[in-house]
């Protein structure tokens, strides 16, 4: 890679955490691109340069954002598959991997969870793809864990895969708003327990 992709790698990078910060704290309507510049320390024209809109600029952070995610749970799972770990362990790891993420970026997945339960936003296309990106890691390690029989042939794949990632999610918005005194292991070993049926007390 070259210097100056590497300059612009870099001031993408700035632009998209300026933007997420912003946008969490007051919406997409309020927040400006003379704000986004300021909060990046950079000039106006060199958003402009690198996004053609603050609307693509943000169609853009999504996909940065959720590709980081989807990179951390892909990376969980080939970890486990590294180690001869069983598939119930992977999702385990993505679980723990979910929630670190979060707690590194807890303002892009404020941002990212707010946006899924819009419907009248132009980047709507582009939040149902990169949301597909995310899920379909779990999908795929749910499947495999089908055919060797280390999981039920009855789980429907792409709701439970879903409903995984919406736990993990939800569970570290709590945490991060509600529940700062948990330590991130108390809280995966909470939703640990979840995965693993061990709620029941049977």
């Amino acid at each position: 890679m070259n210097s100056s992709s590497t300059r612009r790698q870099a001031t993408r990078a700035k632009l998209y955490e300026a933007a997420v910060t912003l946008i969490a704290e007051q919406g997409f309507s309020a927040t400006t691109v003379d704000e986004i510049a300021e909060r990046a320390g950079v000039a106006k024209g060199t958003v402009y340069y690198n996004f053609k809109s603050k609307t693509e600029l943000f169609e853009e952070l999504l996909r940065y954002g959720v590709g980081l995610l989807t990179a951390s749970l892909q990376e969980a799972a080939d970890e486990t598959e590294a180690r001869g770990g069983t598939k119930v362990e992977a999702l385990d790891g993505m679980i723990r991997a979910g929630l670190l993420f979060i707690d590194r970026y807890p303002a892009f997945t404020q941002l990212y969870v707010a946006e899924l339960w819009r419907t009248n936003r132009a980047w709507q296309s582009t939040l149902m793809v990169v949301r597909q990106q995310a899920v379909a890691v779990v999908e795929t390690v749910l499947r495999e864990g089908v055919e060797r029989g280390e999981l039920s042939a009855e789980i429907d794949v792409p709701l439970t895969a879903a409903a995984l990632v919406g736990m993990v999610l939800v569970a570290a918005l709590d945490w991060q708003a509600f529940q700062r005194e948990r330590s991130i292991d108390d809280v995966h070993a909470a939703l640990s327990r979840l995965l693993h049926g061990r709620v029941s007390g049977s």
